[in-house]
């Protein structure tokens, strides 16, 4: 038996506009949007998405799953720039401030982090 990731699951007080922001976020596009669930991804036939459903509640504390954005080479700034003009903002949640990564929150509160770009190994 084999399984695979087919969603991550998010939920929302703003079902629409949470969905939205992700979407513009990640440049990906609403794929299917019902009254109690939207989804967004890459493409239609994409391996993996995310669901956006109705919260019964606010959120409360640091998340325990968060993603972790890695920006185009040259780029981390001016995502994290961009990013924060969509609806994001910075956050502390115990950083140093030595991180090689940043700490910013959605609309909702969610954290998430933009990582330094990637290095190529030379071999």
């Amino acid at each position: 038996m084999t399984v695979s990731l087919h969603h991550i699951v998010v939920d929302t007080a703003d079902l629409p506009g949470l969905a939205r922001f992700w979407a513009a976020v990640l440049d990906w596009r609403i794929l299917s949007e019902r009254e109690r669930e939207v989804v967004i991804g890459p493409a239609p036939d994409a391996a993996v998405g995310i669901c956006f459903m109705p919260a019964a509640q606010g959120k409360a504390g640091k998340n325990r799953l968060h993603l972790d954005l890695n920006p185009g080479p040259g780029e981390r700034e001016a995502e994290i720039a961009r990013i924060l003009a969509l609806g994001a903002r910075r956050v502390d949640i115990g950083q140093t401030g030595t991180e090689s990564w940043t700490v910013l929150a959605d609309p909702e509160g969610n954290e998430f982090c933009v990582l330094r770009e990637k290095r190529t190994l030379i071999s």
